[in-house]
């Protein structure tokens, strides 16, 4: 943007890309308490901390081959399925839109395109995003992980995204509530907001953040 647009008032972002679980669905406590506990079938000792740790922000690919290295072998034939069927049972049971995140789309969307770009697959968005009614306000302009080379951190997903909708890398901005997920952004060369609900502000700023917030609230006012 030219010192002449930023003197006429030109909005400096064009295109918001949202991540989904964490960001606009308030899943990953829920899918990682189920992960977890079925982690701990096969004798894991693993928490929810260390799942927040170890495993949120990867795609499910990279999951599967932490589970193969903590279990030494590779995971049943059936884990995956069985893993996803008990993740959506719990999703459909309890799962509600991040808190105070349909007020900042409804201010946010009269200023500039919205869109998703998640590590989660298009089942499981379908899911997730149609269970807290979110799906109509994305539709046509969800970005997965899958339909790229390349899962986050590498930056494929927030790519496609932005040449999908037609807009320049530079003017856009993620909002991304993991370190992982921050150096996806910040590696396609957008500015990258964090979300330090359940990530420690420092972490997500160590990964390239420009500014964290802590409550959806904020978020119009930072991207505007």
């Amino acid at each position: 943007m030219s010192a002449a647009d930023t003197r006429r008032g030109a909005p400096r972002f064009e295109l918001a890309i949202f991540d989904c679980d964490g960001v606009l669905v308030d899943s990953e406590r829920i899918a990682n308490e189920v992960f977890a506990a079925k982690l701990r079938e096969f004798g894991l000792d693993v928490t929810l901390e260390d799942m927040f740790e170890r495993f949120v922000g990867h795609s499910m690919a990279h999951c599967m081959q932490l589970v193969a290295g903590l279990l030494g072998r590779p995971p049943p034939a059936d884990f995956l399925d069985d893993l996803q069927r008990r993740t959506f049972d719990a999703f459909r049971r309890e799962l509600e839109p991040v808190e105070g995140v349909v007020a900042a789309l409804d201010a946010i969307a009269p200023r500039l395109a919205t869109c998703v770009a998640s590590s989660g697959d298009h089942d499981k968005m379908r899911v997730t995003l149609g269970r807290t009614g979110l799906w109509s306000r994305f539709e046509g302009r969800i970005f997965s992980a899958v339909d790229v080379a390349h899962a986050k951190p590498a930056p494929d997903v927030y790519l496609h995204a932005a040449r999908s909708m037609g807009v320049a890398p530079a003017r856009c901005v993620v909002i991304e509530d993991t370190p992982i997920g921050v150096a996806a952004g910040v590696a396609a060369g957008m500015t990258v907001l964090g979300y330090a609900r359940h990530t420690p502000a420092s972490r997500l700023l160590g990964a390239g953040a420009g500014d964290t917030f802590l409550h959806m609230s904020e978020l119009p006012d930072r991207i505007g």
